[in-house]
C-alpha cells in the first residue's frame, strides 16, 4: 500500500489501548502483583510478542495461566489504566468525535478493564473490542474467551474488517498486532488505509518501520485525523 497523501481526512479511527491510551501494559501490571518471577516471565513473553518475534497465540493463554487474574485484580487494573492515561487522550478523542469521526478501541487486553477505562475517555461501549475473561462464582480466574480473534496473531485486522467502518480508516498503536492492521491484507486490501505508530510510551523499531505516520503524543492526533497536519516521521 502506498503511503497516504498529506492532508487526508479519515472517517474512522481504530485505537489500541495499552501503551497507547494509557502508559500501563495490562498483563505486565497484573503479573507484577504475582511477584518478580512471574513478572519477569510475562514481561519477556510480552516483549517478544509486541516486537513480532513470537506470535501472540503462543503467549496469550500462557501469560494468563501464570497470572490467573481474579476479578478484583482486573478491577484494580481498570483503576491503574485511568491513573496512567496518556496526556491529552480524552481531549483528542473528544475533538475527533466532535468532527463526526467514529472512534473505536480494539485491544488484545482484558475487556472487563479495557471497557471501563475506554468508556471513561468517551468511547461508546459498543465501540470497544477486547478479550473477555471468565470468573468463578467467588471471583477467581476461570479462563478467557479462546474464540476471540484478539487473542491470536492477525486478530485485529479480522475484527476491524468485520466492523464495516467508513473509509478511509487510520489505525493507531504501539505494537506489532497494531501494525498488522496495515501489513496483513485480506484480499489484498489492508484493514486500514493508514497506520500511525504511537511512540509516546514505547517506541518499537519494527512497528515504526511499517508506519505511515509516527505520533509522539495525543495532541498530534486530531490534526492528523482531520487532515490539517501530518506528524514528522522521526
Amino acid at each position: 500500500m502506498n503511503a497516504p497523501a498529506a492532508g487526508v481526512r479519515y472517517a474512522s479511527v481504530v485505537l489500541d489501548v495499552d501503551s497507547t491510551l494509557t502508559r500501563v501494559e495490562g498483563i505486565e501490571w497484573l503479573a507484577e502483583r504475582r511477584g518478580p518471577r512471574v513478572a519477569q516471565a510475562v514481561a519477556e513473553m510480552t516483549q517478544r510478542a509486541m516486537e513480532g518475534g513470537t506470535p501472540l497465540d503462543a503467549v496469550y493463554g500462557a501469560r494468563l495461566a501464570l497470572v490467573k487474574p481474579a476479578r478484583s485484580d482486573v478491577d484494580a487494573l481498570a483503576d491503574a489504566y485511568s491513573a496512567g492515561v496518556v496526556p491529552g487522550a480524552r481531549l483528542a478523542i473528544g475533538e475527533v468525535q466532535a468532527a463526526g469521526i467514529r472512534v473505536v478501541a480494539v485491544s488484545g487486553g482484558l475487556r472487563q478493564a479495557v471497557a471501563r477505562f475506554a468508556i471513561s475517555l468517551g468511547i461508546a461501549g459498543r465501540d470497544i473490542y477486547a478479550v473477555s475473561l471468565r470468573f468463578t462464582a467467588d471471583g477467581e480466574y476461570a479462563g478467557f474467551d479462546e474464540t476471540s480473534p484478539l487473542a491470536r496473531r492477525g486478530g485485529k485486522p479480522i475484527v476491524v474488517r468485520g466492523l464495516g467502518l467508513a473509509r478511509p480508516i487510520i489505525g493507531v498503536g504501539d505494537g506489532s498486532t497494531d501494525a498488522e492492521l496495515k501489513t496483513m491484507a485480506g484480499g489484498d486490501i489492508p484493514a486500514v488505509d493508514a497506520f500511525a505508530a504511537f511512540v509516546g510510551v514505547a517506541s518499537r523499531p519494527a512497528v515504526v518501520a511499517v508506519a505511515d505516520y509516527v505520533v509522539h503524543n495525543m495532541a498530534e492526533l486530531p490534526a492528523l485525523v482531520l487532515g490539517t497536519a501530518v506528524p514528522a516521521r522521526s
